[in-house]
């Protein structure tokens, strides 16, 4: 496999391109066997696309910046912080930790990850599998 997705861009599209539909950024990115788990909840491909346009409906802008990422044939590995600006202006940063399986054509199959909020209110500390 010497092309795949990675985290930055993914979530560039997911949340940050609005030329792009959401099931458009979740098809460039994620295959359709596609299953994430984030702070222990297991979310399939459906339930991962309403996520993001929850998360679409709230946010204004945002970056991604990658820390350390790490691919290796099928499996990906990165730690990365995203900074959001939601609607009403307040910020919210989180720190994610994501080990990843990437299918045959180079999109996520499965992502497990965890998430510690640097900065923000406690009501956005779900903002990683708000729905």
């Amino acid at each position: 496999m010497s092309r795949h997705t990675a985290i930055a861009p993914a979530l560039t599209d997911l949340l940050f391109n609005r030329e792009l539909s959401v099931e458009e950024a979740v098809d460039r990115h994620f295959s359709p066997e596609y299953r994430q788990r984030t702070d222990g909840a297991w979310a399939n491909r459906a339930e991962f696309a309403a996520h993001i346009a929850h998360l679409r409906e709230l946010i204004a802008e945002g970056e991604v910046e990658v820390h350390d990422e790490l691919a290796d044939g099928d499996r990906y590995a990165d730690r990365h912080t995203v900074r959001v600006v939601k609607k009403d202006g307040s910020v919210v940063r989180t720190e994610v930790y994501v080990f990843a399986r990437l299918a045959a054509d180079g999109r996520f199959l499965t992502i497990e990850e965890t998430t510690l909020m640097l900065e923000g209110s406690e009501a956005d500390r779900d903002l990683g599998s708000a729905r």
